[in-house]
């Protein structure tokens, strides 16, 4: 045996390990990496994308289906441009970082027929739906493991009372769901009023910031009148009733257009609501607009401009849940509804100054939202508060029968901010050149009367290799875009795009892919080490890879607002907590942002936007 594991040095894992190097830790995706091919002028690109993938068939079996166009048949066996070769194999040994005989390349090309006619059969089949999801089911709790859940009694009478009465439009909106609740309640506020203002608001926002796609008024005065009509009847809702939310536009709206903010789907409109949707109209809420979103949940470009951060409205807002933390920020609504796969609450939550729960993956049911990675995708509440975060989760946790993700476990928000007696662990190369804000939150989270804990968190391998499977997944779910060029549509179309991100992702090898997904259970067992003794874990957002480990596993992660840079620079710190545990980092959040707005009034700072 030439290797430590028992292949030869020929064919050597260091290439697979060199193209991990080359992943740029600091973005959300890979990359460009080098993977040109030779293509003749006169070429479609599918014919293009056809010869690619035939010139990697041995290194990617989902390279080879490429070489099959969508609903027809192949033409490798009478065009001799699709022909596989010894010389072939070779070229795409180089993607897949390993090395074949002359002998074995021979018996490749003899045999590879076979393989071929498997994915021209699958191809045949048809174009897939896109929230159709994949046999294998991801589960964030391993083998043996329970859910370490500490939730508090349900609440049945809001908690904390601020102003009798608003005094001015001003407090409609900038005040917490919470708050609202209670005028709304005590009769001070009706549903049609914080409506109206809300679509006003919405209208200047939209006009300087380009954060909404759809702006929903007819049916949203109508459901209005309605929640009104039962308050004065003595039936409410719950803290939701009547409160105005903004979703972002990748949840279908019966009758209503759902975009993806993306180009090929600007005029689509769904016939029936996402279950989300459902559940917050049942709760009492009421939709007033679909929030931008980068095309296809990238990003913060969508088909009609650049979502804005209203601290700097020259500045992007991050996403790819762009509108739903731009308009929160603004004022325009007191909560939204974002998704996240890989930093799309938390990132603009981060530059928007807002506060974002990213759920344990399937707490939250995903039927009628677009998929783009079906065992990373997550839905959470975007906020200007940690406890509201809370109250929308209430009102949209629960499995259904449409989403084979989604799991039941019981949740009912914290009635108190609490962080007393937690032990929250954090390892101080998190903190190392990191703002005075991150360190100011860490001091606050002391001062609730938490107990902080170092410890070396060192993940056990790179984390980027876990952006294998996420790439895979999302190349699947819209592989009818790039076979049929309907990727030339969308605005963004650079490097680091879907479409090139797309392309590209054809040649991962299959046997990469099973490994990747191998690593995510080794990262699985490794976070349970970590929090085996300790509350949560708290860091920047950022920090150590967490971003991308915590994606991968599912844990619960909490941003909020930990400080400000510059004058209009918020930042943000987050809290990791154990699989279906929300209830405790939401009351140490809780905890953590009345301190700092005690210290600093961190979390009364509104941005300056004289178009308002």
């Amino acid at each position: 045996m030439d290797g430590m594991d028992g292949l030869p040095r020929s064919r050597d894992s260091s290439l697979i390990q060199a193209s991990y190097k080359r992943i740029d830790r600091t973005r959300r995706y890979p990359a460009r990496m080098n993977t040109s091919v030779g293509n003749s002028a006169d070429f479609t690109r599918r014919d293009f994308f056809m010869t690619l993938a035939a010139t990697s068939a041995a290194a990617s079996a989902s390279a080879l289906t490429a070489a099959t166009p969508a609903l027809q048949s192949t033409p490798a066996a009478v065009d001799p441009r699709f022909a596989i070769s010894e010389a072939s194999i070779a070229q795409a040994e180089k993607l897949a970082g390993i090395s074949f005989t002359d002998s074995e390349r021979a018996q490749i090309v003899k045999s590879i027929g076979d393989q071929l006619e498997l994915f021209k059969a699958r191809a045949e089949f048809g174009a897939l739906e896109n929230q159709l999801a994949p046999a294998q089911v991801f589960r964030v709790l391993l083998p043996g493991e329970e859910p370490r859940a500490r939730s508090s009694a349900a609440i049945e009478k809001f908690s904390r009372r601020g102003k009798v009465a608003p005094d001015n439009d001003s407090d409609l909106d900038w005040a917490s769901v919470e708050q609202l609740g209670l005028w709304m309640k005590d009769g001070k506020i009706t549903a049609r009023q914080l409506v109206a203002r809300s679509i006003a608001r919405l209208k200047k926002s939209n006009a300087k910031l380009s954060n909404v796609i759809t702006l929903i008024e007819g049916p949203a005065y109508t459901e209005a009148d309605q929640r009104d009509f039962e308050m004065k009847k003595g039936k409410s809702r719950g803290p939701l009733h009547g409160i105005p939310y903004g979703v972002k536009d990748l949840f279908d709206t019966a009758g209503i257009k759902t975009t993806w903010g993306a180009e090929p789907w600007r005029e689509r409109v769904p016939k029936t609501d996402a279950t989300v949707v459902s559940r917050l109209r049942e709760a009492g809420a009421i939709c007033v607009a679909k929030t931008a979103v980068g095309a296809l949940a990238y990003g913060d470009i969508w088909f009609g401009g650049t979502c804005k951060n209203p601290w700097n409205s020259e500045q992007g807002s991050s996403g790819s849940s762009a509108g739903s933390a731009s308009t929160v920020a603004a004022g325009c609504v007191p909560f939204a509804i974002g998704t996240e796969t890989l930093g799309s609450i938390l990132s603009p939550c981060t530059v928007c100054g807002t506060t974002g729960l990213r759920p344990t993956f399937g707490r939250v049911p995903r039927d009628g939202v677009m998929a783009l990675c079906w065992s990373w995708d997550k839905i959470g509440p975007i906020t200007r508060s940690v406890v509201d975060t809370g109250l929308v989760l209430a009102a949209i946790h629960g499995a259904n029968n449409r989403d084979a993700s989604s799991v039941s476990m019981p949740f009912s928000p914290p009635r108190l901010p609490n962080a007393k007696g937690l032990k929250l662990a954090y390892d101080p190369s998190w903190f190392e050149g990191q703002l005075s804000s991150h360190s100011d939150a860490l001091e606050a989270a002391r001062a609730c009367g938490a107990t902080l804990i170092e410890r070396k968190c060192t993940p056990p391998a790179n984390p980027s290799v876990l952006l294998t499977s996420l790439m895979a997944e999302a190349a699947a779910a819209f592989e009818d875009m790039t076979r049929t060029n309907a990727d030339d549509k969308l605005s963004w179309q650079a490097d680091e795009a879907w479409p090139n991100s797309f392309r590209k992702t054809w040649f991962i090898p299959a046997v990469e892919l099973v490994q990747a997904e191998r690593i995510r259970r080794v990262f699985m067992q490794w976070m349970r080490e970590v929090l085996a003794d300790v509350d949560a874990l708290i860091l920047p957002p950022y920090a150590g890879g967490m971003l991308v480990v915590t994606n991968a596993t599912g844990h619960p992660t909490l941003c909020l607002r930990g400080g400000f840079d510059a004058p209009n620079a918020p930042r943000s710190i987050t809290l990791i907590g154990h699989p279906f545990d929300e209830a405790t980092i939401i009351g140490a959040g809780a905890a953590i942002e009345a301190q700092l707005s005690i210290a600093g009034g961190v979390g009364e700072k509104r941005p300056e936007m004289p178009w308002m």
